[in-house]
């Protein structure tokens, strides 16, 4: 049984992260800055000292680190790369500032940009964070930085993940990246097929 740390799960659970990580061999350990949503462990991307050094197999957090200040960014992928072993996987998803800046330049800033189970967002949602989350005082749901795909692959490097396999989905607004400590390139691209949803952009 191999571990997974879900970083920022919220509510979500093993079934709601990748295909990869939904298979019966790995073990999910959820870790949430939010007590309320009652995950294993309780702490920030900041500061995850409740998780050993080298614990972990994989990681994945999804849509969490446009929630950090740039300067704090290399401190939280640090600390990803800390709690995981050698050979273990990163699994990070977040907005692509690029392809809603696009949205952006064309004067669509409030219009909305997809359907979620949320409701319409719109570029202004993705840039800044949702705002009906926002007006009920989740103010830690606030968006403080962003990042396209080559800046992302970039910081990931500074911090310890000299790999990395990225994809960008224009027409979901999103950016995808696997990367490891210790896998090579051509390892990482055979593993990006289970934890890659379909590109649709």
């Amino acid at each position: 049984m191999a571990d997974f740390l879900h970083v920022g799960c919220g509510q979500k659970r093993q079934d709601q992260t990748t295909r990869g990580f939904r298979d019966p061999s790995w073990r999910e350990v959820r870790f949430d800055i939010d007590p309320l949503v009652e995950p294993d462990l309780v702490g920030t991307m900041t500061d995850m000292s409740v998780v050993a050094d080298g614990s972990m197999d994989g990681l994945f957090s999804s849509h969490n680190i446009e929630h950090l200040y740039p300067y704090e960014v290399g401190v939280a992928l640090k600390e990803f790369a800390r709690v995981l072993k050698p050979d273990g996987i990163a699994v990070i998803t977040c907005p692509d500032l690029q392809s809603v800046c696009a949205l952006v330049a064309q004067d669509r800033l409030l219009e909305p940009a997809y359907e979620s189970p949320s409701g319409p967002i719109s570029p202004l949602d993705i840039l800044y964070g949702l705002r009906s989350s926002l007006q009920q005082g989740h103010h830690y749901m606030a968006h403080r930085c962003g990042f396209t795909l080559r800046v992302l692959i970039a910081v990931l490097r500074e911090c310890g993940f000299p790999h990395v396999i990225g994809m960008a989905r224009p027409k979901e607004f999103d950016l995808w990246v696997i990367t490891s400590k210790g896998l090579d390139q051509m390892t990482l691209h055979a593993l990006s097929k289970a934890h890659f949803p379909k590109r649709a952009g």
